[in-house]
């Protein structure tokens, strides 16, 4: 790596790679295109940021003006720490790079790319506003990375992803990388590499060693109560709750602060200014618990966050991979205690099937359920044809 490179890690205090970022990095230096399939949490961001600031440092002083580099994000929370990475590690360059992501006015974004600029960080909705109103130029872009493929798959992005991939030259380096790897996205990996190298550094839908898993059966009408108990007695630094609705994170919040628990919340219908906020206030420790949607089970990465909890169970199993990643980054210890209701048994079935792990039950609290034994009857056959569907943009599941 180039000195001003290692200058910059050192100041971040990195001293080995990442699994990920040991296989990744050399394949990227060398100008392959890559699919890399890696657990949340292992350090991906650096695995592409690194070298790829490498490449177009060494590079600047023979190309036109004009963006060389697009990074493809879902979200916006991803969106603003993949940028905040590649100022930390670009900092001693003169490579220039910018966010730009919906929800917020257009003018800031718009003045910082008539600047200039190297890399361009994006979510695919404000980036295609942004070509269609000609203020991005997508003409010498020479690495093209897509990051979170999966989650862009469940939101409903593939096709905004699609046109954006219709605008790139032909001739770049796509780097692609996914925590799962369903078939719709293997497919469009296929469509979208070249004589790719895989680096895949664990089981797919695996989830991190160090995560001390844990699992509360509780009628639902009890939940609230068993989450003030846990937090009063848990020893509990700090909490992301993940919630399943938008409604049921802003009524937890107002429950927990009833109870003079700090507590703020944030989801789709929170301004980002708002969710920005939150989270700010989270890291700071000026708030003990973040109730979130799973708008924030991918993209925030907070040092030392002790607790993830599933106050509600996801539907979706890849969905609990990724919100107990947001604990135990990075090689450090997390706890992820999940609470499970009579109508959430299938979901709690289906992600242990996934996972191939059984989540030790805790029945030492006050509001155990009756019987709350996981034996269930199989899921009905469904033709292979069946389509579940919903969530924003009308996506779809394939019936698992």
């Amino acid at each position: 790596m180039a000195a001003p490179i290692l200058k910059a890690l050192q100041s971040q205090g990195y001293t080995q790679p990442t699994p990920i970022q040991e296989k990744a990095i050399p394949v990227v230096l060398s100008g392959r295109d890559i699919l890399g399939c890696a657990q949340t949490g292992t350090g991906k961001t650096a695995a592409f940021a690194i070298p790829m600031l490498q490449l177009l440092s060494e590079r600047t002083q023979n190309n036109k003006p004009g963006i060389k580099a697009l990074v493809l994000t879902p979200t916006r929370e991803l969106a603003i720490q993949i940028h905040e990475s590649f100022t930390e590690y670009g900092k001693n360059l003169s490579l220039k790079h910018t966010v730009v992501f919906g929800g917020v006015p257009q003018h800031r974004q718009v003045t910082a790319l008539k600047r200039g600029v190297d890399i361009l960080i994006a979510t695919p909705g404000r980036l295609l506003d942004l070509i269609s109103q000609r203020y991005v130029s997508l003409d010498q872009i020479e690495i093209f990375v897509l990051d979170e493929a999966d989650r862009m798959l469940d939101m409903g992005f593939i096709t905004d992803v699609k046109k954006v991939v219709a605008k790139l030259p032909e001739r770049k380096q796509t780097l692609f990388f996914s925590a799962t790897m369903p078939t719709e996205i293997q497919r469009l990996a296929q469509m979208l590499l070249h004589n790719a190298v895989k680096v895949e550094v664990t089981p797919v839908s695996s989830t991190a060693e160090k995560i001390d898993q844990s699992l509360y059966f509780v009628d639902k009408q009890n939940k609230v109560s068993l989450l003030l108990h846990v937090l009063k007695t848990g020893n509990i630094e700090n909490a992301l709750v993940f919630t399943q609705t938008k409604h049921g994170a802003d009524k937890l919040c107002k429950h927990l602060m009833r109870d003079n628990i700090m507590a703020q919340a944030i989801h789709g219908n929170k301004s980002q200014n708002a969710r920005q906020t939150a989270l700010d206030n989270f890291k700071k420790k000026n708030i003990r618990v973040l109730v979130a949607t799973d708008i924030a089970a991918r993209g925030i990465d907070i040092d030392k966050l002790t607790h993830v909890i599933n106050y509600d169970i996801p539907n979706i199993p890849e969905t609990y991979v990724h919100r107990i990643g947001r604990t135990g980054r990075a090689g450090e210890e997390g706890k992820a205690i999940s609470f499970c209701s009579m109508e959430e048994k299938m979901y709690m079935r289906d992600i242990q099937k996934i996972t191939n792990q059984t989540v030790p039950v805790v029945n030492d609290h006050p509001f155990v359920m009756d019987n709350p034994g996981l034996a269930l009857p199989p899921r009905p056959a469904m033709p292979h044809t069946a389509l579940r569907t919903g969530g924003r943009r009308g996506r779809t599941f394939m019936q698992r």
